[in-house]
Parts: structure tokens; sequence; C-alpha cells
């Protein structure tokens, strides 16, 4: 398994056993959060370090979260030991996306420019607000001033072009805001 963390991108987390065989409940960070689910290949991290590849053989809801059942965790005891890991997928399982549409992952560390020229330092993650996505941005060597920003992800509005080749976001923002 490579341990090239670049290479995967976190789609949730095991918080704990769940009963006496095997099962573990899930934390998912994708929308919706059983889409978690169609990935049948899960790479298990603790502390940015690989544990494991699984494969998922049953995934449902319940209650208001979810459970997971992976092939050869069996019993009460490898599920505890997998408490606490990161699930992760290989990049490269993700679909594409249509034309204007990016996974967040391809977001961080792009460099933060104003319609002006003015840098703003880089984007550090996105946070899900429930109205709007909102872009973190910490200050970079090169950035103006050393603020962090929150930015709302508003295409056309805020954000007015990303081009990932370059490396770059072009805002519409008041870097005194």
């Amino acid at each position: 398994m490579s341990d090239q963390k670049e290479n995967f991108v976190v789609l949730g987390k095991i918080t704990s056993p769940f009963g006496l065989q095997g099962w573990v409940k899930v934390y998912s960070y994708t929308d919706p959060m059983d889409g978690l689910f169609q990935y049948k290949k899960w790479s298990l991290w603790r502390d940015g370090k690989p544990v494991g590849e699984f494969v998922l053989s049953k995934g449902q809801k319940h209650s208001k979260g979810l459970i997971a059942r992976l092939k050869a965790v069996e019993n009460r005891n490898q599920s505890e030991a997998l408490a606490g890991t990161e699930i992760r997928i290989s990049k490269d399982q993700l679909p594409d996306l249509e034309d204007g549409d990016y996974y967040w992952h391809q977001l961080e560390g792009l460099t933060v420019i104003t319609i002006d020229g003015v840098n703003l330092g880089q984007v550090d993650y996105l946070i899900d607000t429930g109205a709007n996505d909102v872009v973190v941005v910490k200050a970079s060597t090169d950035s103006i001033d050393d603020n962090e920003r929150l930015l709302p992800y508003l295409l056309d509005q805020v954000v007015k072009e990303i081009d990932l080749s370059a490396g770059t976001m072009l805002v519409d923002w008041d870097p005194d805001f």
C-alpha cells in the first residue's frame, strides 16, 4: 500500500465498534452521508500513517448515523482496534466531475488573488456552513499580510476563476475585509 498521503482523500472516520460481530460505527464527510458506501476499498489511517486496506462488505444507516462491516473484521476486538482511524480512498476512485465543479482537496493549497492582483494567501481548507461553503485562506510568505480570511465560496460572485494548472483562485474580495 502506498503511504503517500497526497494520493488519498479522507471521506470519514471509524468512531467505535458496534456490537460483537465486527461492525463499526462510521462518521462520514460525504454528502449524502451514505455516499461513503459507494467506495468499496477503504484505506484506514491513524496519525497520518496507513493501518491497512479493507474492503467494505456491508454498510447501512443506523439511527442517526452509519454502521459498516469490513471483510476480515469478524469480532469486537478487531473492530475496537480500528476505532479512531480515518477512512481514506485513493483519489483515482473519485468520479470525474463536470467542468466547473471541484473536489475540496483540489482547492486546498491554491493561491488566492484578488481581481486587483493582491495575494491574500493560500486556501487552507473549506467549511460547509449549510448556507454556502466557506474558504479559509491562510497567510503565506507572498501574501499582503498575516491575516486569516474567511471567504464565501460563491462562484461568479466572490470566486471568479479557478485555475488548477496555475494553482490560483481569482476572487472579487476587499483585502481589508
